[in-house]
């Protein structure tokens, strides 16, 4: 290859990267071909397969917790010293809030009586009961409120609440039931509420966006059965991968969110995977092909596709892992496993399905059957999107700066991302961490319900300095901006430790609290112990997200830099084109911006929040974006390879560049169009989960995913196209003596 590219092709004479040679049989056609011929050995297998997957899942299977520590962190540090000098305060804290219309102090013996219970429980450090000894007025800015009608009861726990067993929270229902038979409001904060959330529940989210795919694919290929297989299909494969993770999960912790997202990462591949393949499936029993041949032509051209497709989302995934951070890490894994599960099921599954069905594919149809075109071998050269990409091909600019001009549009709100927690204030008030929420809110302040512990380590103090220590520390935490109020100052039982609440003026996700994590953690504390060998710590649930906040923004930049660089080469390998790999990497930088635009408007801003559910404005959950960006990088290189595939598949047997894009335009229009309605519904549906998180993720995922397919796919990336012409396909020599020659679209697969 010269370092111009070759500028001609024709049908018999192969373009720049095409491959000499016969056409073959590789192994995926062999794979589709035997799986269409043997459906029942494989329908069985995948059954085996699922059954013991699940039933595995249900013996020895781990939960779900968002309980994740953060080594070498300030909070964490924090939190391992205060355990070690003083275990009654350490562990994890959850609060028991208690409110009645008349003063709480009338229900002394019911108060006792709980506390002593929690107290007794396994697993329990410690339990502050918020009621003083009879005779004894209350502490100001103790754990019961001025009017007497609200108090908290503080609980300690020696470890992650969701590993103590499913019984546990009846244990602690058991502990408190005297209150409430007494009448008295009883809500659970903090990790206890979340244990108490009803268990999550995707099946609405399913069905709405199961429903949307039937009606899109019905209306875009016409035939019931044809409708029916890539959702039985992603359906199996997603129920497959779910079982999987959850033997992961008794390995090692996962978020309570894993299995949502792994669920809609897996629907969306999954029915995109097997749309793509029984559209080529489909064109070839048009074509005369027999079931079992159609099948094997079928993976092994759009099965390469997606096998590319999958490779890349995986590897996007697993780029979360340069974070260093293990929640992250773990997320992408669990994603990973239901995109491992669509791959497997396009590729095997499917071509079962599709030797069960034969030729009976249209028996039952609602309007006239239509695959990748109207007619054997190709798209039709008068239809709508034969005349869109006829357009395109004459206007290139005007397409262009079209699509550039929506996604900077939508781009606008960006700069303006707050970062952050979404806290338990907006969730829905069926939530008993969210009444807790408002009651603390209403008694104590809203900084209440995050409350910060400051723990000074003085063990290399000498005795006789540390009553100045803890004078300097006490004076300093006096009037610091933004505090609602400071506890006295305590001393650990063998004197090594000092540690006191301060309680914020500001609500937890609030960023006003975020900076004052920063102003005592790097500025009050150490200018408080300065000149002595003292190490301070502003630990707690709060300061522990604070330090997760960082962490995310720290290596943001990083992660991105990573997945764009995995993507670029793996486009790179494939097309063997760096102009085409800079494009794809350029173009899906800009389509995340936008969404990442949208996901600020509507939550940060508060525009449209309300109608999903959120209560008020929420900053965007520290780790969505990051989340968000590996995801959204690896789905749309789905479309990416489905289209440039199509391109240069074109490109090598005709040599036409303008041509080939327009052809492409036109073949994979349709179904890129049905593949990404299909997925934003999907992810769309999830919007009315409870969980904030959920919502957040299952927007940004839909209309990234929109703004890609539309305004990208079919607007931006053709105009770029037909703009680099026959230089989107040049490969400098020396690089094209190193790349591997990966067939991509099986243009080398015989066509017999």
């Amino acid at each position: 290859m010269s370092s111009s590219g070759s500028t001609s092709a024709s049908a018999s004479e192969p373009g720049p990267a095409g491959a000499s040679g016969p056409p073959s049989r590789g192994r995926l056609w062999r794979l589709g071909g035997w799986c269409a011929r043997h459906p029942v050995v494989v329908l069985v297998g995948w059954l085996l397969v699922l059954v013991g997957a699940q039933v595995a899942n249900h013996a020895v299977g781990g939960a779900y917790s968002d309980d994740f520590s953060l080594p070498g962190t300030q909070a964490q540090d924090g939190a391992d010293v205060l355990s070690a000098h003083e275990p009654a305060v350490g562990g994890t804290g959850a609060q028991v809030v208690l409110h009645d219309g008349q003063p709480l102090t009338q229900f002394q013996a019911q108060v006792d009586q709980a506390v002593t219970s929690l107290q007794h429980l396994p697993h329990v450090l410690s339990a502050q009961n918020p009621l003083p000894p009879p005779g004894q007025a209350p502490q100001p800015g103790g754990p019961l409120a001025a009017d007497g009608l609200t108090g908290y009861v503080t609980v300690r726990f020696d470890g992650v609440l969701a590993t103590f067993g499913d019984d546990y929270l009846d244990r602690v229902d058991a502990a408190v039931a005297p209150l409430r038979q007494a009448g008295v409001e009883v809500e659970y904060g903090g990790p206890l509420g979340e244990l108490a959330r009803p268990e999550p529940s995707d099946l609405v989210s399913e069905l709405i966006g199961f429903g949307v795919a039937v009606v899109v694919l019905l209306a875009g290929f016409g035939s019931v059965v044809a409708a029916g297989l890539p959702l039985v299909s992603a359906l199996v494969a997603v129920v497959l991968g779910l079982g999987l993770l959850g033997l992961l999960a008794a390995l090692t912790t996962f978020a309570t969110v894993a299995p949502t997202l792994a669920t809609m990462i897996g629907l969306g591949v999954g029915i995109d995977y097997a749309l793509f393949l029984l559209t080529r499936h489909r064109q070839n029993l048009m074509d005369g092909r027999d079931p079992g041949a159609a099948a094997g032509h079928a993976v092994a051209t759009s099965g390469r596709a997606v096998l590319i497709s999958g490779t890349t989302v995986v590897v996007a995934l697993a780029g979360l892992s340069v974070s260093g951070i293990s929640f992250m890490a773990k997320l992408g894994l669990a994603a990973a496993v239901t995109v491992v599960t669509a791959v497997c099921g396009a590729l095997t599954l499917l071509p079962a399905l599709l030797g069960v069905v034969g030729r009976r594919m249209d028996r039952f149809t609602v309007r006239p059957p239509v695959a990748e075109g109207t007619g054997p071998g190709g798209a039709s050269a008068s239809g709508l999107w034969h005349r869109y990409a006829r357009r395109v091909e004459r206007r290139p600019w005007w397409y262009l700066a079209a699509g550039l001009v929506t996604v900077l549009v939508l781009a606008v709100p960006l700069p303006s991302i707050q970062l952050g927690h979404v806290g338990d204030g907006a969730d829905p008030t069926s939530f008993t961490d969210r009444r807790a929420f408002d009651l603390m809110s209403a008694a104590f302040g809203p900084g209440s319900n995050g409350p910060l512990t400051v723990v000074v380590d003085q063990s290399a103090v000498a005795a006789s300095d540390r009553p100045a220590l803890a004078t300097a520390v006490q004076q300093a935490l006096t009037g610091v901006p933004d505090t609602a109020g400071t506890a006295p100052l305590q001393t650990s039982a063998d004197g090594d430790v000092l540690f006191t609440t301060v309680t914020p003026a500001q609500a937890p996700q609030s960023r006003r609290t975020t900076d004052l994590v920063g102003h005592l953690s790097d500025t009050v504390l150490p200018d408080a112990v300065r000149g002595t060998p003292a190490t301070t710590y502003v630990t707690g649930t709060t300061a522990a997200q604070v330090d997760f906040l960082d962490l995310i923004a720290a290596r943001l930049l990083p992660i991105i830099a990573v997945v764009v660089a995995l993507a670029f080469l793996i486009i790179l390998l494939v097309f063997r084109a760096p102009l085409v790999a800079l494009k794809a990497a350029v173009l899906n930088l800009v389509s995340i911006a936008a969404s990442y635009g949208v996901l600020v408007a509507v939550f940060q801003w508060g525009w449209g929040g309300p109608a999903l559910g959120v209560a008020g404005k929420v900053p965007i959950e520290s780790y969505v974006p990051m989340m968000m960006f590996a995801i959204v990088f690896g789905l749309s290189m789905d479309y990416e390879v489905f289209l440039l595939s199509r391109v240069h598949e074109h490109w090598r047997r005709t040599g036409d560049s303008r041509g080939a894009v327009a052809h492409a335009l036109e073949t994979t229009a349709r179904v890129i169009g049905c593949a990404a309605l299909i997925m934003v519904s999907v992810f769309a549906a999830f919007v009315v989960s409870d969980d904030v998180v959920v919502k957040m993720m299952g927007l940004g995922l839909a209309v990234s995913v929109l703004i890609d397919a539309t305004v990208v796919r079919l607007l931006m990336v053709p105009a770029a196209m037909t703009l680099l012409g026959e230089a989107a396909w040049w490969t400098p020599r020396l690089l094209d003596r190193l790349l591997p020659d990966i067939d991509a679209e099986g243009s080398n697969v015989s066509s017999r």
